[in-house]
C-alpha cells in the first residue's frame, strides 16, 4: 500500500468534509455527484477521481459519519469501570437527544435503513457495524461477571434497542420530553 492510499490528500479530505456537511443537510437518499460537486465547489470528475464513483463517495461519507458517532462511544468508553449500564444509557441518551446532533443522527438513521434494504454495495454492513460498536461500549459498562453471560448480552441488547427506538421516535416527532421520560422509565425498570 502506498503512502497516498493510507493518507488521503488534503484536497480529498477537504472535499470529503464539504460533502459530509452537504450530506448532513440534504441526506444521502438522492445523492448525485453533480449537485454535490456544485455545492462544494468541485466537479463530478474530481469526485470520481478521488472516490471512484457515487458508491465510493457514499462509503466515504458513511465512514466519516461513523467517526462522529464513535466520538461519543470513545468518550463513554474512557469512563469504563466508573459507569454502570444504566448510567451509560442516561449519558448516551443525553448525547443522542441533543439538538445539535440531529443532522448526524438523521444521516445515521437513513444509512441504517438503507443498509437493511440494500445490504450490498455502499451500504453493506453499516447497520451491523453500528450495532456491534454500541454493544461493545455497553458491554464495557457491565461487571465482568455479567458481561460474559447470555443475560448480560440480553440486558445490553435491550438497552441498545431502547436507545435506538427512542432515537427514531425523537427524530420522527421531536417530542423530547415524552421520549426522554420513556428512556428514563426503561432505565429505572432495568435497574430493579
Amino acid at each position: 500500500m502506498t503512502a497516498q492510499e493510507t493518507s488521503p490528500s488534503a484536497r480529498k479530505t477537504e472535499l470529503l468534509e464539504a460533502a459530509y456537511a452537504y450530506a448532513l443537510e440534504h441526506g444521502l437518499a438522492d445523492l448525485s455527484l453533480r449537485p454535490v460537486a456544485a455545492a462544494i465547489g468541485s466537479s463530478p470528475r474530481v469526485l470520481m477521481f478521488l472516490f471512484g464513483n457515487k458508491d465510493g463517495l457514499v462509503k466515504a461519507l458513511l465512514a466519516r459519519a461513523r467517526v462522529d458517532e464513535l466520538v461519543v462511544v470513545d468518550r463513554l468508553g474512557s469512563s469504563v469501570g466508573e459507569v454502570t449500564l444504566g448510567e451509560a444509557v442516561t449519558r448516551l441518551w443525553a448525547w443522542l437527544a441533543a439538538e445539535e446532533h440531529r443532522p448526524l443522527l438523521r444521516l445515521w438513521a437513513e444509512a441504517y435503513a438503507r443498509s437493511l434494504i440494500e445490504p450490498e454495495g455502499a451500504w453493506a454492513g453499516f447497520a451491523e457495524s453500528t450495532v456491534n460498536d454500541w454493544l461493545s461500549v455497553l458491554a464495557a459498562c457491565q461487571p465482568e461477571s455479567e458481561r460474559t453471560t447470555a443475560d448480560g448480552l440480553a440486558r445490553r441488547t435491550l438497552a441498545l434497542a431502547t436507545l435506538r427506538g427512542a432515537l427514531l421516535d425523537l427524530l420522527a416527532t421531536g417530542d423530547l420530553e415524552r421520549v426522554t421520560a420513556a428512556v428514563e422509565l426503561s432505565r429505572r425498570r432495568r435497574a430493579r
